[in-house]
């Protein structure tokens, strides 16, 4: 009877995780970038993770949309093993100035073919851009998934804070400031980071004092073990003759 329970409860967990398992599943199979965030004004290399979510189709075209509110004035893709990129550009409604040159046109879209992401496994496609925007707290790139069934999935719903994750996210990159601390690197930091050098320092003094005390008892004990059996030989032939 304690058995029969037993096996029972087992499966009901079994099933109650595989369940959750399953409907955690497509929360973290959408186009990602990596990293998450980035500081603004500047330039930063952003990794687009394409997961396979099919078990039956591998994914052979990538289509990622550049924002055209807050345009990049560079974006280029890092060469993909198998994969071609394709990078459009296109003419700005308003041109934008970048050091006092001014930008009429810029990277709006980036397309690799050619190559495969089979069933269960991931790609990245890094790709470096800049000057990200000072006058936005995120980039959204919307992405078209296309497998090699003809099926395209859509990632081009806009995450908004506060609300349920949409079905087909698409990928953000956040804009967010380094922390004052770790930009001005202040010298509290800096002592506190000397005195932690300082007791590694002392700590591996320590630690080379005790190995070498160690190493010179080790050669003793050697020493002393051979003078030993040469004295029970020496005892041995003496009592033999």
């Amino acid at each position: 009877m304690q058995t029969s329970t037993r096996r029972r409860l087992t499966a009901a967990g079994t099933l109650a995780a595989t369940t959750v398992l399953l409907c955690a599943g497509p929360a973290f199979a959408h186009v990602s970038v990596d990293p998450e965030t980035a500081e603004p004004g500047g330039y930063s290399v952003v990794n687009f993770k394409v997961p396979n979510e099919r078990d039956d189709a591998s994914t052979t075209k990538l289509e990622v949309s550049l924002p055209t509110d807050h345009p990049l004035t560079s974006a280029m893709p890092q060469p993909v093993p198998g994969w071609e990129a394709k990078v459009t550009k296109s003419k700005l409604d308003k041109p934008v100035e970048v050091h006092g040159e001014k930008i009429e046109e810029a990277v709006t879209k980036i397309t690799w073919t050619g190559g495969e992401v089979k069933p269960g496994e991931f790609q990245q496609f890094p790709v470096s851009m800049g000057e990200l925007p000072e006058d936005a707290d995120q980039l959204v790139f919307k992405t078209l998934q296309t497998y090699d069934n003809d099926e395209v999935v859509r990632w081009i719903e806009e995450p908004k804070e506060g609300e349920p994750e949409p079905e087909s996210p698409a990928p953000v990159l956040k804009l967010t400031s380094a922390a004052v601390g770790d930009a001005k690197g202040g010298e509290g930091g800096s002592s506190e980071k000397a005195s932690a050098q300082a007791g590694s320092d002392d700590e591996a003094a320590a630690g080379g004092g005790t190995d070498t005390t160690a190493r010179v008892l080790g050669v003793v004990g050697i020493v002393a073990g051979v003078a030993g059996v040469a004295f029970g030989v020496l005892a041995g032939r003496r009592r033999s003759s």
